[in-house]
This record gives C-alpha cells, sequence and structure tokens, in this order.
C-alpha cells in the first residue's frame, strides 16, 4: 500500500511539475531559440548578446546581483558571528529587530527609502535644518546613482536570509575544534578564517544564492526606482509584444541559464552533507560573556545595522501615517486616514481578498503535496525518489519573473494552456506559480521533521497492526506539525506579498493581488503614493505576525528552509 502510495506522488509529481514548470521553460526555450520556420536557430541569442542596451541590461542586473550579495554578507556575517558567540545587553530584542527587513518586500520599501533620500527627502531637509546646505538647496541622491539605491535596498531587505543560514551553520559547529585549533597556536582572525568559515561555507553559500538570484531577477525595486537599465525591467517592458518578438525570450532565456547554473554550482558544491563533526556534549559550548564595554560594542553593532535596515520601513510608516511630507525631515501633520483609505479604496479592498483567496489555496496545496513529497524522499524506498527532492527544490532556482513569463508565453492564443490565460482571468495561474513558487519551503520544513522523528515509533505501530501511512498519519504527522505550520506559515505569507508573478500576471484590475495594487497605487496622482505606504504597513504587520509565529516554531531552525 505504501509503495503504491509513493509512486502515486511521484506521477502525480511529474505531472504536476512537468506541466507548470517544466512546460513553462520548454516555451521559453521554443520562443529564443526556434525560428518562425521551426528551426533551431541561436540569432536570438547572438543579437541579444550583441545589442548594447539588452547586454548592459544584463551585465547591470550581475553587478547588482553581485553587489547585493556582497553587501548582505557584510552585514549578516560579523552579526551571525557575534550572536553565535556572545552575550551581550538586549541580545534577543536585537537579535529579532535585525530580521524585521523580511516583513515587507524590497519593492515597498524602496517607497519609504524614495522619501528619506529624494530631491525634496528628509536627509535634504535635514541637511538644511542643521546648517549644512544652504535653505532651497536640492540634491537627488537616488538619481545621483540608482544603481547603488537599488543594491542599498535590496541588500537591506535580504541580509537575514545569509544570517538566519549563518546562525544555523554556527549552531551545528562543534566547539572542539576551534578550541584544538587555538590550542595548536591558532587563534583570533586566522582561526575564524582556517577554521570557522570553511565550516560555514554550505550555509553562507545556501543563503548567498537565494540573495543573488532574487536580486538578479528583481523586478519590483528597480520599477520603483525608475531604473529601467536592468533585464527584469527589459523584459516587463517586452510583454507587450510577446507574441511577435523573440528577444524577450531570449532575455528570458539567458536569465534562466544563469539562475539554474547558480543553483547547480551551489548544490554540486555545498549541496552535499556539512563537515562530519564530533558531538557537540564533547565540548563547553554556547555564547560566552563579555566585559562590559565590548557587550556594549555588540549591542551597538546589533542597534546601528538594525536602524539601518529598518530606514525603508519607517519611510514606509511614517508616509502612511502623512498628510503631506515634503521638504521637511518629519512628516508636516500626521493622520490615519490613509489606513482607512486603504481598507476602503476601490482597487484595495478586492486586491486584499484577491491575495486571500490565492495565497490559502496555494498553502493548502503545498502542505499537501510537501507533506506527500517529504514522507516519500524520507520514508520510501522507492527508485527516483531523489528527483523528486530535485524537483521540489528546483523552484528556488526558477525566478518568479521567468516562471511567470513561461505562463504567459504557454498561454497565448492557439496554445494548449489558452484557456489559462491571465488576460481574461489570472487567478489559477497565480495560484498555481504561488504554489510553484512557495513549495520548496514547506518540503524543507516536512522534510526536516520526518528526519528528526524516529521511525521505530512508526514501526511499533505497524506491529501492532496499524497499516504504514495510517501510522504515519496518527503517529508522524501530530509530532511534525510545528514544522508544517511553520511551513505553512513561511508559504503563505510570502504567497500574500509575491511580487514578480503578481505584477506580470494580474493584468486586469478586478484580479490585482495586494503587491500589484500597491504598484499602481503608488503610480498615482494624489493620494496615491500615501494609500500605497498604508497599504504596505497593513502588508508589513500582517507578515510580522507571521515571522514571529516563524520564529517561536523553529528558532534558529527557521534558517534550514532559505537553502538551495
Amino acid at each position: 500500500m505504501s509503495q503504491n502510495f509513493a509512486r502515486f506522488v511521484f506521477v502525480s509529481t511529474l505531472l504536476f511539475f512537468g506541466a507548470f514548470l517544466l512546460w513553462p521553460v520548454l516555451q521559453i526555450l521554443k520562443g529564443g531559440f526556434i525560428d518562425a520556420d521551426g528551426r533551431l536557430t541561436f540569432a536570438y541569442l547572438g543579437a541579444v548578446l550583441t545589442d548594447p542596451i539588452y547586454l548592459g541590461g544584463l551585465a547591470n542586473s550581475f553587478r547588482l546581483a553581485l553587489t547585493t550579495t556582497g553587501l548582505a554578507l557584510l552585514v549578516a556575517l560579523p552579526l551571525a558571528f557575534v550572536s553565535d558567540r556572545y552575550l551581550f545587553p538586549a541580545r534577543g530584542l536585537l537579535g529579532s529587530l535585525i530580521l524585521v527587513p523580511m516583513i515587507l518586500p524590497p519593492f515597498v520599501g524602496a517607497i519609504g527609502i524614495k522619501q528619506i533620500l529624494g530631491q525634496y527627502g528628509a536627509l535634504n531637509a535635514l541637511l538644511i535644518e542643521l546648517g549644512v546646505r544652504p535653505a532651497g538647496w536640492t540634491f537627488d541622491w537616488l538619481g545621483a546613482n540608482q544603481f547603488l539605491g537599488v543594491a542599498l535596498v535590496n541588500a537591506l531587505s535580504l541580509y537575514p536570509i545569509i544570517y538566519l543560514n549563518a546562525v544555523a551553520a554556527l549552531a551545528n559547529i562543534d566547539p572542539a575544534m576551534e578550541e584544538a585549533a587555538e590550542n595548536l597556536g591558532c587563534t583570533g582572525l586566522r582561526r575564524f578564517r582556517r577554521i570557522t568559515l570553511p565550516l560555514m561555507k554550505p550555509g553562507l553559500f545556501a543563503g548567498g544564492t537565494i540573495v543573488f538570484i532574487w536580486a538578479f531577477t528583481d523586478l519590483g525595486v528597480p520599477l520603483i526606482f525608475d531604473y529601467t537599465r536592468v533585464t527584469p525591467v527589459q523584459i516587463f517592458a517586452g510583454l507587450k509584444d510577446i507574441g511577435g518578438n523573440p528577444f524577450p525570450f531570449a532575455l528570458v532565456a539567458v536569465m534562466l541559464f544563469s539562475s539554474v547554473l547558480l543553483y547547480a554550482v551551489g548544490k554540486g558544491l555545498f549541496g552535499r552533507d556539512p563537515h562530519a563533526m564530533m558531538a557537540k556534549a564533547t565540548s563547553a559550548g554556547g555564547p560566552r560573556a563579555l566585559p562590559r564595554a565590548r557587550a556594549w560594542l555588540c549591542t551597538a553593532l546589533f542597534a546601528g545595522v538594525a536602524g539601518l535596515a529598518l530606514l525603508p520601513h519607517l519611510g514606509v510608516v511614517l508616509v502612511a501615517f502623512s498628510t503631506d511630507w515634503y521638504g521637511h525631515v518629519l512628516p508636516a501633520s500626521l493622520t490615519l486616514r490613509n489606513f482607512s483609505l486603504a481598507l476602503g479604496h476601490d482597487l484595495t479592498v478586492p486586491a486584499i481578498a484577491n491575495s486571500l483567496k490565492s495565497a490559502s489555496l496555494a498553502t493548502v496545496i503545498d502542505l499537501v503535496l510537501g507533506v506527500a513529497l517529504a514522507w516519500v524522499i524520507v520514508r520510501s524506498k522507492i527508485a527516483g525518489r531523489q528527483l523528486l527532492d530535485f524537483l521540489a527544490m528546483l523552484p528556488l532556482a526558477v525566478p518568479g519573473l521567468v516562471l511567470a513569463f513561461g505562463y504567459l508565453a504557454m498561454s497565448q492564443e492557439g496554445k494548449f494552456f489558452a484557456f489559462l490565460n491571465p488576460i481574461e482571468n489570472p487567478v489559477i495561474l497565480l495560484i498555481i506559480a504561488y504554489s510553484i513558487r512557495r513549495l520548496p519551503y514547506v518540503v524543507r520544513s516536512a522534510v526536516a521533521g520526518f528526519q528528526q522523528t524516529s521511525e521505530t515509533l512508526e514501526e511499533a505501530a505497524q506491529n501492532l497492526g496499524c497499516p504504514p501511512l495510517k501510522a504515519t498519519f496518527r503517529i508522524t504527522l501530530p509530532l511534525i506539525m510545528a514544522n508544517l505550520i511553520a511551513g505553512g506559515l513561511l508559504a503563505f505569507s510570502f504567497a500574500m506579498l509575491e511580487v514578480s508573478d503578481s505584477l506580470m500576471l494580474a493584468q486586469k484590475q478586478a484580479y490585482y493581488p495586494i503587491t500589484k495594487a500597491i504598484y499602481e497605487l503608488f503610480q498615482l496622482l494624489g493620494d496615491g503614493q500615501l494609500i500605497a505606504s498604508a497599504l504596505g504597513v497593513w502588508a508589513m504587520v500582517f507578515l510580522g505576525i507571521c515571522l514571529a509565529g516563524l520564529t517561536i516554531l523553529l528558532g534558529k531552525k527557521l534558517g534550514a528552509i532559505f537553502r538551495v
């Protein structure tokens, strides 16, 4: 019976991923490498790689991803080391605060940064107020370097992913290894570089890969900053001519190849089991107390990073509460009107309902499929179960921008999936896109739960006459419920605030999700930006509650979900 169930899950998963992950990718490859006569051609790819506009966009996207990942790593690594090794005042509170940037999509945070660093923003007003610059002086900080602005916003939003992986990696290192190195004269920075850092590489690369792919394919922040010289924005602009222009297909194909290649390198080099270590009981570990001055220095480090990282969120919150914020350090006056408008606007009310419905259904699909996949991967002996593990993690390597473009390509008029054309009604494709994109988090959580729960409990139930599947449902699932709730919460909250799929697939106002509504409101004159910020704050509160629950349920294990 269990073998039949495993085979059913195997076949069902292959069909599901074949139809809604591999087939869209094939449509992209077909559009980029097959000419009008049905022959293989590299002319479109060659044209893209020689066109200075497209080539410049690809170069900028790669530099943007590299800069974002580097900045995020520079922020996350010292924080993770200090948090794991030392005790300092307000350690628990500050450890939670530095995760706050995860509660808002980067492109919403960009709205706040624009208000602070804009030509008539808070920073310029502060410089005038302090007498550093004369009255009436203006400087467009973002216009002077849009590239750095996009990279900073992304890095300040995404560094918690690397931080969580780094903390999890440090927690798995046996202190005896570092103590042995110290006894042999390897101390300080040299010990960190020669011993600690190599042991952390799998976790760092796992988090870094997620951040790199995310920044490389990010659409929302460049749109808000009006930074059009990147590939995602060029692809977004090419949607109007998707039926007759092969160059967007070639661009998406290049982006896909780059992401999958990076994923494969990470999986091949660092995806294997971490270095074998002795049991931690062989040595006393855990954070240690510091002298008062050094302890407060650690507190200052965490507080400084948290303050900088929360600037975009602070900007969004202040815009949401303001009636007018133009040329002042702080808003001229405050109001709650924007929040009531955000929950009563013709654009926002349907958007909230649409996101709730789509995210809920996607989460149900993820939980059912994720638990079944995890059981087959961990508990069954069926041949090919490693293929399921690979397929389940593959969406981490296929960016939302690529997947959404593939859905648009495969649902064009005359195609097999034309009945799903999002121009008419994108709901089905949005649900599928959300579920495909967030399935890895549920699978990771469920696999970890199955691996941590002894199989002997199920065997004991089977010895008493309980069938294998029934034993799993009655014995194991209740024991791993915290993992399932954590994975489901993460899938649901990120589906609610998905950016690329929502911006590209939802083309009619009646079907806008929350993120598309925020983007459209941001472009409206008058109160549009105020209402968009208020809606962003509501989204921030919602996702913050979800992540607080995740932290309580998983603690340091939360980083294992963000792994390639």
